[in-house]
């Protein structure tokens, strides 16, 4: 169990048994909406269905499903999503119940955020990423043409049940690209953890390995990780800014893409390439973007830029970021692993056009 400011992370195997209780004992409700995607649903959504009948018989417990992608993470799915929480007749006396990966995450917790100004979400992440970054911390949104995440809203859940046997049922390559929040949270905090990682990454990724006791202990520190920086600067202020590492640059390849590249994938691309700024910038140590590329390549990650793309049209699309202050784009930067760069408290710099063409180049 890890506390967040007004909320617990409940981390283990077999937990999504106990999600009906612990919705119903964090956000007891008439209503409960099930948001999942066709991915997820098969596994698990009966089994989150049967748990919260037991624990709320007298409940209504409707099925909301959804496409899954980050290409189906908009503006129009939001207001499906809603328009269909008004067909059943939802009243404020509804929780919504997110089943699934980062995108049904942000998803449903946006509807969460604004269906009737506000009704509780619990979130029940079922991969890798989800797990030790999307469902923690209050942040929902969805995308837009121009950039990721841009339309949104600060909405703590209620409660977050982390059940790491789901990760039984997830495609390696969406494993390994969970990986990339796994190795950021070593880097911007913790570089004992960092080398942890090092040390049983690998094999976590190998045959099969989330059967691994290892794995919850990893999920554990990463959820802890995040925890403290968020309980230290909920609405990102500050010091929240240093979990943006390698976000500013991995937003960007992942919209030049066309989301072809997993969130993860773009955001192993996006650390490499930020830490080859901050040594370029003097900011970081030498070495400390080999080290980050050497940890990410072990577990299947690629760490260069796509030559595929062209450099300019993610410079570009930087421009968009949420991160941008004063019309200047800005990069949270480390100084070594295990310690960010504080910028006399803000936690993020303005980086040059060209140093960061220099990187992508």
């Amino acid at each position: 169990m890890v506390p967040l400011p007004g909320y617990e992370v409940t981390i283990g195997r077999g937990t999504l048994l106990r999600a009906g209780a612990i919705a119903a004992a964090t956000a007891r409700a008439h209503h409960y909406a099930l948001v999942t995607d066709a991915n997820v649903a098969p596994h698990y959504a009966q089994r989150v269905r049967a748990s919260l009948a037991l624990a709320a018989p007298d409940a209504r417990i409707s099925l909301l499903l959804v496409p899954a992608g980050e290409e189906h993470k908009t503006r129009e799915l939001w207001g499906h999503l809603t328009d269909e929480l008004l067909a059943n007749g939802a009243g404020r006396d509804t929780t919504v119940v997110a089943l699934g990966g980062g995108v049904v995450g942000d998803l449903a917790g946006f509807v969460a955020a604004t269906y009737m100004r506000g009704v509780p979400v619990v979130q029940l992440p079922t991969t890798l990423l989800a797990m030790v970054d999307a469902s923690v911390g209050g942040k929902t949104g969805v995308d837009t043409p121009a950039g990721k995440n841009l339309v949104g809203a600060f909405h703590p859940p209620a409660a977050v049940v982390v059940d790491v046997d789901t990760l039984g049922s997830l495609p390696l390559r969406e494993l390994r690209a969970g990986f990339a929040e796994v190795v950021k949270h070593g880097v911007v905090a913790d570089a004992r953890y960092f080398a942890e990682v090092e040390a049983v990454a690998p094999r976590l990724v190998a045959g099969d390995g989330t059967g691994d006791a290892a794995f919850v202990d990893i999920v554990a520190r990463s959820v802890e990780i995040k925890a403290s920086v968020v309980a230290a600067d909920e609405r990102e202020h500050g010091q929240r800014r240093i979990l943006n590492f390698g976000h500013t640059l991995g937003h960007a390849i992942e919209l030049v893409s066309g989301y072809r590249l997993l969130h993860g994938e773009a955001v192993a691309i996006g650390m490499t390439l930020e830490a080859t700024i901050a040594e370029r910038m003097g900011i970081a140590e030498r070495g400390t973007s080999a080290r980050i590329a050497a940890a990410l390549e072990a577990v299947g990650l690629a760490t260069t830029f796509p030559h595929r793309m062209e450099p300019r049209d993610v410079l570009e699309a930087t421009r968009a970021d949420k991160k941008a202050r004063g019309g200047a784009v800005q990069y949270a930067l480390p100084e070594r692993i295990g310690a960010m760069s504080p910028q006399d408290g803000r936690w993020s710099v303005a980086v040059r056009d060209e140093d960061v063409l220099a990187a992508l180049d």
